[in-house]
C-alpha cells in the first residue's frame, strides 16, 4: 500500500461509518517491516492533511504501546525500525503541531518506560542540544518531548533505580533548565508588547512550571535547592504578573497567564508539603500574594482551575500550625469566609447554566470526587483544614453565616433560594470531619453541631414538599442523606428511604439522577456488624416498579450515546439487582426484555466506559440470581445478543460478554452443552481471539465453564487439541502463566486420564522447560499447585504414580530431582489456604497410596512425612463461602485497558475437596484407615523410614492413635 493509501486509510479509522473496514486493512499492513516509519512520514508531511495526520500520530501511538516490547523487554520489532524510531521522533515532535505533539508524546512515554535511561542514554543529550535561548517553537517542542518522559515520575514510589535516572537527568539537563528560566523570563519582558510573541514565551514558561514539578517530585534537586532565593523569586513574580495581551478573550476557557500561575501554585504546593525545611523562608510572600489573588480575582469559569489552586495551596499552608495561626482569630476567620469561602462556595450564574444545558456534567463535577478542580471543592477543603486547626472559632464564626443565609431565604424564599443552597452546603462542609468515603460517606462529624437536627429544620421539608421547591433544593436535600448516611440509624431510614425513592419520579434530571446515586449507595450501606441497613425484603416488594422505572429513564432517549449518558441508573439497576437477589425471578421477563434491548442498542456505538460497566455488572447479577432457576430463558434471551457482539467485533464489550457466557453456563452446572454452545466451541478456540490480553482471563473462564460442561463433546469435536495449544501459548509467557495453569486444571479436571494421558507427557515437557530455563516464584508455586491437584485426584484416575510414571517418560529418574528440589521446599511457600488443603491431601494421599513411595521411594516417604507433618504445624483454615459482592471502585479503574473484571459474577476460587473441612483430623482418619485395610503397613513404614527422626514418628503417632 502506497503512502496516499495508508493515510486514507487512516482518516477513514476515524469515520464510524468506515472504521471497522479501515482497522482490517491496517491489521494487515501493520504486519509489514517498516510500518511505524511509514506512520511517522504521514505524520511529518503537511501533504495528507490535519486529519490523516493525527489518525497516523494516534495509530503510532497505540501500535507503539502494545508492539514496543514483550514481556520480558525484549523489542518486537526489528532492531534497525527500533533504532530509525528514536531518532527519527525526538525531530518530528518538536515540528508538528500541538494535538499531534500530544499523541507522540503519550508514544515517546511508552518507549521511556522501557528503554529510559539505560537503553535510550542519549535522549537527554539530544533535547538539551536543541534547547535555544530565543526559539519559543523549538523550546516548546523540546520541553513537552521532556515532560512526556519525565511526568511517569509523580505517581512512582522512591527507590534506587528510579533516583539513578532522576540523577542521570538532573546531572545533564539540570543547568540548562535553569538557564532556559532565566532566558525565558527575559524574552518575556523584551516581548509585553507583542501579543504573538509574547503568548509563545509564556507558553514556554508553562512548560517549565510542569518540568520544574516533574523534576522536584521525588526529591528537591540540589541544584532548584541552592538557587531556592532566585528560584522563588522568579515564581513570586509570574504568580502576581499581569498583562492585557494575555487576558483571555473568553469567560470561560482560561489562558496561559492562568496557566502559569496554576503551573506555579501546584509547585508551590508540592513545596511546602515536601521541603518545608528549604522552602518555609519563603511562604509567607505566597500567602500574602494567593490571599490577594483569591479576594480580587473574578468568578468567571476562566479562573476556576487558578482559584482552586490557590485554594489548594493555602490549605496546604494552613496544615502547618505557624503558618495556620495568622487566620486564629475572629476578626480573621470572619474575613476568610466572607471575602475567599462564600464567593466561591456560591452557586453562580455559569453553573446554573451547566445545571441546564449539561445536567450529567454538573452531576459528576458535583458528587464523584472529579470536583477537585471546582471553586466549591476547594473552598470546602479550605475551610474543614482550619476547621481541623481552630473547631470552636470557626463552627462560630460559620454558624453565624449559615443563620444570615437562612434567614435571607425565609424572608423570601421564592427568589432568595440561592441563600438556602449556600447555607445548606456550608453546614456540611463544617459537619464533616475526615475524608467522605465511597462506601459510608460522612463517617466523623463535628460533636459541636447537630446534623439530625439541621436537616429537620431545614432541610426535610424540601424532601417532603410537593410544591414548587426549587430542583437544587430537592438535590441539597438528597444530597444530604446521601453524605451523612452512616450517622442516620436503622429506624431513621425507614422513613426517609420512600422519600429518595419518590424522587425517582421527578421531572428533572438532576434530581432523580441525584436520587439514583442516594438509592445506589443507601441500598449499599451497612451498619457496624455488616448488615444492611436496608433489608432485601423491604426492597423485593418495590422491585418490579423500581427497576422498571430506572428502565424507562434509561431508555427515554433510544439514541446511543443519549441512552448511556446516565452511569449513575444503570448503577442503580445493578443495585437493586444484588440486594433483592433470587427477589428477580418472578420479574425475569421484565429485566430480561430491557436488558437485551439496551444491549442491543449500546452495541451499536459503545460511548461511555462506566454505563456499559455497570450494565454489564448488573447482567452478571442478574444470571447469577435468575440463571439458576430458569437457565433455559436466559440462554434462549441473552444468547443472541452476545453472540451478535462477537460477530460485529465489539472489542469493548468482547471481555464482558465472554464472562457472561461463562457465568451462564455456571449458573446450569448439570446440563449438557445445548447447540447454542456447541456451535461457540469451535470460534472461540481461534488463536486470533487469543492475542488480545483483555479476553485471555475471560476466555479461560469460558473454555473452563464449557470443558465442565460438555468435555466429552469437545473430545469427540477434536476441540482437547486446539485447547492444548492455547495452554501452550500461555505457558510460554510470564505475562500469562497464572492463566495457562488455570486451563491446564480445567483440562486435568474434566477430561478423563485415558483421554488426557497421551498428551501429558508433551505437556510436561512445556512444564519443566520453563523450570528450567526461565522460572519465576509464581511459576514454581503454580506448578507445585498443579503437582498437588494431579497427586491428590487418585479417585479420577490420577495421582502421584500417575504423575510419576510420564514425568519419567520425559527423562528417566527425572521425578526424583524434581520432587527433592522443587515440590516439598516449595510446598511450605504455599500461601493461599486452599492451595496448602490440596497439598495436605495430596502428601497424604502419597504415604498411603502411592506404590512408587511404598516401594521404590522409601526415603522419599520419610520426607514426605516431614513436609505434610510441617503442613499441618499451621493448617490451613478455610473460610466459609462468602456470597457478598464486593464494590469496584470505577475510579481506580483503567477501562479499555487489559481485562476488566466483573465483580457479580466472580467465581470463587474452587475447592476441589469441600468436604474436608478440619484437615488435621481427616489426616488422622485417613491414616487410620488406610493403616488398617493394609494391615499395619504404614505404621510398619512409619517405624522403619522414620526411625532416625523419633520426634517425626512421634508426632505421626499422635495422628494415626487419634
Amino acid at each position: 500500500m502506497d503512502l496516499q493509501s495508508l493515510a486514507m486509510t487512516l482518516e477513514a479509522s476515524l469515520d464510524p461509518t468506515q472504521n471497522k473496514q479501515a482497522e482490517t486493512v491496517l491489521l494487515q499492513e501493520q504486519k509489514k517491516p517498516g510500518f511505524t516509519l511509514l506512520l511517522l512520514r504521514i505524520v511529518a508531511s503537511d501533504t495528507y492533511g490535519s486529519t490523516a495526520r493525527l489518525a497516523s500520530a494516534l495509530y503510532f501511538k497505540n501500535f507503539i504501546r502494545r508492539n514496543w516490547t514483550d514481556e520480558n523487554g525484549n523489542y518486537k520489532l526489528p532492531q534497525q525500525e527500533v533504532v530509525s524510531i528514536k531518532q527519527e521522533l525526538i525531530g518530528l515532535m518538536i515540528n508538528v503541531p500541538a494535538n499531534i505533539q500530544y499523541q507522540l508524546g503519550d508514544a515517546v512515554g511508552v518507549i521511556a518506560d522501557s528503554d529510559f535511561w539505560r537503553r535510550w542514554d542519549t535522549l537527554v543529550d539530544d533535547l538539551v542540544s536543541r534547547l535555544t535561548p530565543d526559539n519559543a517553537r523549538i523550546n516548546n517542542g523540546v520541553l513537552q518531548v521532556a515532560h512526556s518522559i519525565f511526568k511517569r515520575w509523580r505517581p512512582l514510589y522512591r527507590s534506587d533505580e528510579l533516583f539513578t535516572e532522576v540523577n542521570h537527568v538532573l546531572g545533564k539537563f539540570g543547568d540548562p533548565f535553569v538557564q532556559l528560566l532565566g532566558n525565558t523570563d527575559r524574552m518575556i519582558e523584551q516581548n509585553k508588547d507583542d501579543r504573538s510573541a509574547l503568548s509563545q514565551y509564556f507558553s514556554t514558561m508553562n512548560l517549565l512550571m510542569k518540568l520544574l514539578y516533574d523534576l522536584s517530585v521525588q526529591d528537591l534537586p540540589p541544584i532548584f535547592e541552592d538557587n531556592m532565593q532566585s528560584l522563588t523569586s522568579l515564581l513570586h513574580k509570574y504568580l502576581i504578573y499581569d498583562n492585557p495581551l494575555l487576558h483571555s478573550d473568553s469567560d470561560g476557557e482560561s489562558g496561559s497567564l492562568e496557566f502559569v500561575k496554576s503551573g506555579i501554585f501546584e509547585v508551590l504546593v508540592l513545596y511546602a508539603q515536601k521541603y518545608e525545611d528549604a522552602f518555609g523562608p519563603f511562604v509567607e510572600q505566597f500567602v500574602g500574594s494567593s490571599w490577594n489573588l483569591l479576594t480580587t480575582t473574578g468568578l468567571e469559569t476562566k479562573n476556576d482551575i487558578l482559584v482552586s489552586k490557590a485554594l489548594q495551596f493555602l490549605t496546604s499552608v494552613t496544615r502547618l500550625s505557624q503558618h495556620a495561626q495568622a487566620f486564629n482569630n475572629e476578626e480573621t476567620m470572619s474575613q476568610v469566609v466572607e471575602r475567599v469561602v462564600l464567593p466561591n462556595l456560591s452557586l453562580r450564574d455559569s453553573d446554573m447554566e451547566m445545571l441546564e444545558d449539561e445536567p450529567i456534567e454538573f452531576v459528576r463535577r458535583d458528587l464523584e470526587g472529579s470536583d477537585s478542580e471546582t471553586r466549591r471543592r476547594a473552598a470546602t477543603d479550605f475551610l474543614q483544614q482550619i476547621l481541623a486547626q481552630f473547631q470552636k472559632l470557626v463552627t462560630e464564626v460559620v454558624l453565624r453565616y449559615i443563620n444570615h443565609y437562612l434567614s435571607e431565604y425565609s424572608r423570601n424564599p421564592s427568589v432568595s433560594w440561592k441563600s438556602k443552597d449556600t447555607a445548606v452546603y456550608l453546614f456540611s462542609s463544617i459537619a464533616a470531619k475526615g475524608a467522605v468515603t465511597t462506601s459510608q460517606g460522612v463517617k466523623s462529624v463535628n460533636e459541636l453541631v447537630n446534623i439530625l437536627e439541621f436537616f429537620q429544620a431545614n432541610v426535610a421539608a424540601d424532601l417532603v414538599s410537593d410544591s414548587d421547591v426549587p430542583p437544587i433544593l430537592k438535590v441539597d436535600a438528597i444530597k444530604y442523606l446521601y453524605m451523612f448516611r452512616s450517622q442516620i440509624t436503622r429506624g431513621q431510614w425507614r422513613d426517609a428511604f420512600p422519600l429518595v425513592v419518590k424522587h425517582l419520579g421527578s421531572p428533572d434530571y438532576v434530581v432523580y439522577t441525584y436520587a439514583a446515586i442516594a438509592l445506589e449507595r443507601i441500598l449499599a450501606l451497612t451498619d457496624h456488624s455488616k448488615q444492611p441497613v436496608i433489608d432485601s425484603a423491604d426492597v423485593a416488594p418495590l422491585s418490579a416498579q423500581l427497576l422498571e422505572h430506572l428502565f424507562q429513564l434509561i431508555e427515554r432517549n433510544p439514541e446511543p450515546a443519549k441512552l448511556q449518558e446516565n452511569e449513575f441508573l444503570m448503577r442503580s439497576v445493578m443495585r437493586v439487582l444484588i440486594v433483592i437477589r433470587d427477589g428477580v425471578v418472578p420479574i425475569t421477563d421484565l429485566v430480561l426484555a430491557n436488558f437485551t434491548k439496551i444491549t442491543q442498542i449500546i452495541s451499536t456505538n459503545p460511548a461511555n466506559p462506566r454505563f456499559y460497566y455497570y450494565h454489564f455488572e448488573a447482567l452478571g447479577a442478574f444470571i447469577r440470581f435468575a440463571g439458576p432457576r430458569q437457565p433455559e430463558k436466559l440462554e434462549n434471551g441473552l444468547y443472541p445478543v452476545f453472540l451478535s457482539i462477537l460477530e460485529n467485533d465489539v472489542q469493548e464489550f468482547i471481555p464482558y460478554v465472554f464472562q457472561l457466557f461463562a457465568a451462564l453456563l455456571e449458573a446450569n452446572p448439570s446440563g449438557s452443552l445445548t447447540a447454542y454452545y456447541t456451535s461457540l466451541a469451535q470460534p472461540i478456540l481461534n488463536p486470533q481471539l487469543w492475542s488480545s490480553k483483555g479476553n485471555i482471563p475471560a476466555l479461560v473462564r469460558l473454555v473452563s465453564s464449557l470443558m465442565t460442561r460438555g468435555a466429552s463433546q469437545m473430545a469427540e469435536n477434536k476441540q482437547l487439541e486446539s485447547i492444548l495449544g492455547i495452554f501452550q501459548n500461555l505457558i510460554v509467557n510470564k505475562a500469562n502463566e497464572i492463566y495457562g495453569f488455570e486451563l491446564l486444571e480445567g483440562i486435568m479436571a474434566n477430561f478423563a486420564p485415558s483421554i488426557i494421558g497421551p498428551y501429558f507427557v508433551t505437556i510436561l515437557q512445556l512444564l519443566f522447560t520453563r523450570l528450567q530455563n526461565s522460572k519465576t516464584e509464581a511459576f514454581s508455586s503454580r506448578f507445585v499447585r498443579f503437582y498437588h491437584f494431579i497427586s491428590s485426584r487418585i479417585d479420577s484416575g490420577l495421582g502421584a504414580d500417575w504423575f510419576i510414571n510420564h514425568a519419567n517418560q520425559v527423562q528417566e529418574g527425572l521425578y526424583v530431582q524434581l520432587y527433592l528440589s522443587i515440590i516439598l521446599p516449595d510446598t511450605q511457600k504455599l500461601a493461599r489456604p486452599l492451595d496448602r488443603k490440596i497439598a495436605v491431601i495430596s502428601l497424604c494421599k502419597t504415604l498411603t497410596d502411592s506404590v512408587a513411595f511404598a516401594e521404590k521411594y522409601k526415603k522419599g516417604w520419610g520426607f514426605t512425612c516431614e513436609a505434610l507433618l510441617k503442613l499441618l504445624e499451621n493448617p490451613p483454615i478455610i473460610a466459609s463461602m462468602d456470597d457478598t459482592i464486593a464494590d469496584q471502585d470505577v475510579d481506580d479503574m483503567s477501562f479499555g485497558v487489559g481485562f476488566t473484571q466483573l465483580q457479580t459474577t466472580k467465581r470463587p476460587a474452587r475447592d476441589f475437596w469441600p468436604g474436608v473441612t478440619d484437615v488435621k483430623s481427616w489426616v488422622g482418619q485417613e491414616l487410620q484407615s488406610t493403616n488398617a485395610r493394609q494391615g499395619g503397613k504404614i505404621q510398619k513404614f512409619a517405624e522403619e523410614r522414620l526411625s532416625e527422626s523419633p520426634q517425626t514418628l512421634q508426632v505421626l503417632s499422635t495422628y494415626m492413635n487419634r
